[in-house]
């Protein structure tokens, strides 16, 4: 693999976290997938599905009152 990103799992072009196939960025299992997008297509279902979703609102944590009395 050429470039400047070197994955922890590959060692002699082969995935120790998927069952020792071979090393290819973006495939399921793979800690890219879904996570960036490839120039092949084929590897992007799991991004565009997460993209697709609406977004939720994240909850704000429970803050005190401004004087710092309990409501």
């Amino acid at each position: 693999m050429a470039g400047g990103w070197g994955c922890p799992h590959e060692v002699n072009d082969r995935c120790l976290k998927i069952n020792n196939l071979p090393c290819d960025p973006g495939m399921k299992g793979c800690e890219l997938y879904g996570r960036y997008r490839f120039a092949d297509e084929s590897k992007n279902t799991r991004y565009w599905e997460k993209k697709g979703r609406p977004d939720q609102p994240k909850a704000a944590p429970d803050q005190p009152a401004k004087d710092g009395q309990p409501d």
